[in-house]
C-alpha cells in the first residue's frame, strides 16, 4: 500500500510538473472556466493549452462538462487550490531565506571593503 501511495504522488506531481499546467489550474481556482477563455488568459495556442488539459484530466487533476459546442473545465477537488497556496508559501519561504544569505554576503563584501588594506 504503501508503494502505491508514493507511486500515486509521484505520477500526480507529474501532472503538475509544467508551467502552463500550473497556470491553468491557478485560472481554475478562480472558477471554471473553458478551452478559449484559459487561452486568452494565459496567452497562449490552444493548441498547447488543449494538450495540458488532457493530461491533466488523465491525471483526474480536472473534469471537462460540455455545455453547447464549449466544454466547461473545473478541478476535480477543491483542495488544488490549498496545495497551490502552500507551494505558492514554499516558494516565499525560499526566496526569503535566499535573501537572507545574500544579505549576509552583502554585508561581509562591506565589510571586507571597510578593511584597510595590509
Amino acid at each position: 500500500m504503501n508503494l502505491e501511495m508514493q507511486q500515486f504522488k509521484a505520477e500526480f506531481f507529474k501532472a503538475l510538473a509544467h508551467p502552463l499546467r500550473i497556470r491553468i489550474l491557478e485560472l481554475l481556482a478562480e472558477g471554471d472556466k473553458n478551452v478559449n477563455e484559459i487561452q486568452t488568459l494565459v496567452g497562449s495556442e490552444g493548441s498547447a493549452v488543449s494538450q495540458q488539459l488532457q493530461i491533466l484530466r488523465a491525471k483526474n487533476i480536472v473534469s471537462g462538462t460540455k455545455e453547447g459546442n464549449k466544454v466547461i473545465y473545473t478541478l476535480k477537488d477543491p483542495m488544488i487550490v490549498e496545495l497551490l497556496a502552500v507551494a505558492r508559501q514554499i516558494f516565499n519561504n525560499h526566496l526569503v531565506d535566499t535573501i537572507t544569505i545574500l544579505d549576509k554576503f552583502r554585508d561581509e563584501d562591506e565589510e571586507l571593503a571597510l578593511e584597510p588594506k595590509k
